[in-house]
């Protein structure tokens, strides 16, 4: 799934000379550098979370995903990463029914892509600062998919991608099936330059059961679990956004992109589609504040 020079003022140049020769030779200390101390990185207060969600979707209702909760990214253009897809906001993409979320890809043409497939995002329905967000899914099976579960930014107020950040809570890629990944991107962490920061692990029958994905996202950390078994932690170094720039609201997106730079890397399996991703729930508990 970056003057004009017709105002400027130059002083004479003896002017320059005899101001700054003065300073070069009277033996004079320069002035002391101010005592302003080193932004420092947050303590860990061992933020908690509400037994509550503040905001959910069980999909326990049947058709289209909750409006109030869901809009869509829609089109075919890559997306950043070569994908083939062309997402949609139709009910064969994306569908509600027996408890879950269905978002399904298809192999079939529009426009100019070969695939079509669904992106639900909660921009501007479920925006969250810190916070325990989890899901509930099964996997898709098959070569050339890629579902994810992940957050970007809201507003952008730091920039472009990367710049702003980005949270994968789960990705996986069908040609290494098992492998779920839990992945964070900023300006100084990211797959671009080679230094993109996250983990892994194998994870049994990822296709043919549910299970759950979440990060625990604090101003000190980001910490990811699969099953409620910790995997990754990302902490706040304190050096501002080009690290952390996680101190914004992001929002949640569930997609399955097909192809694409990484999804792709090793080809496309034609067999493998229609290809399904399912979803349970989504929940986001808040973070306690101390």
């Amino acid at each position: 799934m970056k003057k004009t020079l017709s105002n400027l003022f130059y002083p004479p140049l003896a002017f320059v000379v005899i101001g700054l020769f003065p300073m070069a030779c009277s033996g004079q200390s320069e002035a002391p550098t101010p005592n302003i101390p080193a932004p420092k990185p947050p303590q860990d207060l061992g933020w908690e979370f509400e037994d509550t969600p503040i905001w959910q979707d069980e999909f326990d209702y049947e058709g289209y995903p909750n409006p109030d909760k869901w809009g869509y990214d829609t089109g075919g253009h890559g997306w950043g990463n070569n994908e083939l897809q062309y997402y949609t906001e139709t009910l064969d993409n994306a569908r509600v029914g027996n408890g879950v979320l269905t978002i399904t890809a298809k192999k079939e043409t529009k426009e100019n892509s070969a695939f079509t497939s669904a992106r639900l995002v909660s921009k501007g329905k479920g925006d969250f600062l810190y916070g325990r967000i989890e899901a509930k899914a099964r996997l898709p099976k098959g070569k050339g998919t890629w579902p994810a579960i992940w957050m970007l930014p809201t507003d952008w107020e730091y920039g472009g991608w990367p710049a702003s950040g980005e949270i994968d809570i789960m990705e996986h890629v069908g040609y290494d099936q098992g492998i779920v990944h839990i992945t964070v991107h900023t300006e100084a962490f990211n797959h671009k330059n080679g230094t993109q920061v996250g983990k892994n692990r194998m994870v049994e029958h990822v296709s043919e059961a549910y299970h759950t994905y979440r990060v625990d996202w604090t101003p000190y950390a980001i910490r990811g679990y699969i099953d409620n078994k910790l995997l990754f932690t990302f902490t706040n170094d304190g050096k501002g956004y080009p690290s952390w720039p996680f101190d914004k609201p992001f929002h949640i997106l569930l997609n399955l992109a097909i192809g694409g730079d990484w999804g792709g890397a090793e080809g496309v399996d034609e067999e493998a589609f229609p290809a399904t991703f399912k979803i349970d729930y989504v929940r986001v508990y808040k973070m306690i504040e101390k």
